[in-house]
C-alpha cells in the first residue's frame, strides 16, 4: 500500500510545480506579447501624416512604457500592454454627425469621446488631415487628462483640416 501511495505521491508534486511553472511564465510573457490591434488603411495623404505621428510618438505615457501591437505597423502604437492604444488612419467615426457628441480639448488638438459600454473611453481627433483614435481601459475612464501627452505631436505632425 505504501508503494501506491508513492507512485502517486511524485506525479501529484510534479503537476503541482509544473501548473506553478506555467501560471509564473504565463504571468511573465504577458508583458511581452504584442497587442492585437486592426490596423487602419488610410488614403495615402492621410498614411504619410500617420508615419510622421508614428516617429514623434512619445516612449512613455502616465509612466506606461511604449511597445508593439500585433501586427506592428506604423498606424498603431500601445503603452502599459494595451492600457492605452492609437490608431492613427481611422475612418471618420459617424458619431461626428450628431451635434449632441461629446469633445474635448487637449493641448490643441480636439477630440470627440465615444463611450462604449463595455469598454473604456474612446477619443478620435478632429479637423485633423488624419483621424487619431486613443483607446483607454476601463482604468483610465475618467482621465481624459492622458490626452495631452498626444496632443503637441499631433499638432506637429497631422495638419488641421480646418
Amino acid at each position: 500500500m505504501t508503494s501506491s501511495r508513492r507512485r502517486f505521491g511524485h506525479p501529484l508534486l510534479l503537476g503541482t510545480s509544473a501548473a506553478a511553472l506555467l501560471l509564473a511564465a504565463a504571468g511573465c510573457s504577458s508583458t511581452d506579447a504584442a497587442v492585437s490591434v486592426t490596423v487602419p488603411a488610410p488614403s495615402g495623404e492621410a498614411a504619410a501624416y500617420c508615419r510622421a505621428l508614428h516617429e514623434e510618438l512619445p516612449k512613455t505615457v502616465a509612466g506606461l512604457d511604449r511597445g508593439d501591437t500585433g501586427p506592428k505597423s506604423e498606424l498603431t502604437a500601445q503603452w502599459g500592454d494595451g492600457a492605452i492604444v492609437l490608431r492613427c488612419g481611422v475612418p471618420r467615426p459617424a458619431k461626428m454627425d450628431d451635434p449632441m457628441a461629446k469633445g474635448i480639448e487637449a493641448d490643441g488638438v480636439d477630440w470627440m469621446l465615444d463611450q462604449p459600454e463595455d469598454a473604456g473611453p474612446r477619443f478620435t481627433t478632429t479637423y485633423r488631415k488624419a483621424y487619431v483614435e486613443v483607446r483607454l481601459s476601463t482604468a483610465y475612464a475618467h482621465d481624459a487628462s492622458l490626452l495631452a501627452a498626444f496632443g503637441p505631436v499631433i499638432a506637429k505632425t497631422v495638419p488641421s483640416s480646418l
